[in-house]
């Protein structure tokens, strides 16, 4: 129960002026611009626009900047905005097997066609502090290669030719299939329980990526039987396709940058399948590496209970892991605790004192009277006492007797 804030208009104003000011920060610098945070932070405006469900850089970068750099309001911010936006139709799958590769790599072969390739990664980096950056430096620009990309074939294509790995299932909606029936649309139903591998994916795709990053981790240390190997992870631009009913063909609208993570997972068979390897999907707007990764390794052990398998880690608890990995649920759930609860505080303080009241009596109730010295306790001699035991209480009646 809350009681409402009144007189507090004035105070919020005026807090609201502070944050401006503090966002800003020192006057006699440059301010930071919308196209710098777009251009240098793509990595936090990736995130943004995943979790936020909505792919455009220039108002991630707009939210970022608005929140102070903090992620999660930044994600509250654009979800926000989504919430505004008319749906005119529905885009058909994006064919991620015709993505523009800008990196491909694949730790489970070396050797493939394609090639392996390493496009912009931290990956191979150091970790040192670059103090050229701090003083404004600018690294001399690479040389262009003339090498193009070629034709890069799913790697796990390669494995499910020999039947190796199952295949993906049309009703999970796995990479490289094409799925007839309608998605489940969680921006617009509330999700239930069991929920299809649609919707799980839609909640990953939308979760935390340090929470699922960390039931990613455990997964790998016992907790959800999972050996895991990075089949292909791909990250590009893929083309947007709308087919509207007046036109009766798709056209493109645009294009997207996205990272896709096939995982394979450990090999399960029954007495009439022969072991295969299973999949875990990972899908993420820009380049969202680890969050693919990291959904990649959670999609598959929420896969428990469809591959026969006994449900026994956090990982594998579809509501555990669906209930908890929304950010901005979390959040909100902990933040409520500033929101004033002097009326449920109130209560609690006179319960309190109520049972430490009870307390004292009973404990001053319990006390043993001091034993008689014969300096006149105000009791005559074999006058029982409430605190003697029934022993002492017959051998003082029998000498009375």
């Amino acid at each position: 129960m809350y009681v409402a804030v009144k007189g507090g208009e004035k105070a919020i104003d005026q807090a609201h002026s502070w944050l401006d000011e503090t966002r800003r920060g020192d006057t006699s610098l440059p301010e930071l611009t919308v196209a710098q945070i777009r251009e240098q932070m793509g990595l936090a405006v990736d995130r943004v626009m995943t979790e936020g469900s909505l792919y455009d850089p220039e108002l991630a970068a707009l939210a970022l900047k608005q929140a102070s750099g903090d992620a999660i309001e930044a994600i509250f911010l654009l979800r926000a905005y989504r919430t505004t936006l008319p749906r005119f139709l529905s885009s058909l799958p994006v064919e991620t097997g015709r993505m523009a590769i800008r990196r491909r790599i694949s730790a489970a072969y070396k050797d493939l066609p394609g090639g392996q390739v390493l496009g912009p990664t931290y990956d191979y980096t150091h970790r040192l502090l670059d103090f050229t950056l701090l003083a404004n430096g600018e690294r001399p620009a690479a040389e262009p290669s003339e090498e193009t990309v070629e034709d890069c074939p799913r790697v796990l294509d390669f494995l499910n030719y020999e039947g190796l790995i199952e295949s993906p299932s049309l009703k999970s909606g796995a990479s490289g299939s094409s799925n007839s029936a309608e998605p489940a649309d969680l921006t617009r139903q509330p999700l239930d329980y069991p929920a299809d591998r649609d919707l799980r994916l839609q909640a990953l795709a939308r979760g935390d990526e340090g929470f699922l990053l960390a039931l990613a981790y455990s997964t790998q240390r016992g907790y959800g039987r999972n050996h895991p190997f990075a089949g292909e992870i791909r990250q590009g631009e893929v083309a947007v396709e709308i087919a509207p009913e007046e036109l009766g063909f798709p056209v493109v609208i645009g294009d997207i940058q996205v990272t896709e993570c096939d995982m394979i997972n450990q090999f399960i068979g029954t007495e009439t399948e022969a072991p295969r390897f299973t999949r875990g999907y990972g899908l993420a707007f820009g380049n969202s590496e680890r969050k693919a990764l990291a959904m990649a390794l959670v999609d598959r052990a929420l896969r428990a209970r469809e591959l026969g398998e006994d449900v026994v880690s956090p990982a594998q608890d579809e509501e555990f892991v669906l209930s908890h990995c929304d950010n901005l649920d979390s959040s909100g759930f902990v933040s409520h605790l500033k929101l004033p609860h002097y009326v449920d505080f109130q209560s609690e303080l006179v319960l309190l004192r109520r049972l430490r009241k009870e307390f004292e009596k009973r404990r001053s109730g319990n006390r043993t009277p001091p034993a008689d010295t014969g300096s006149g306790t105000g009791k005559e001699e074999g006058q029982s006492t409430d605190n003697e035991s029934p022993d002492t209480q017959e051998r003082r009646e029998t000498k009375r007797a």
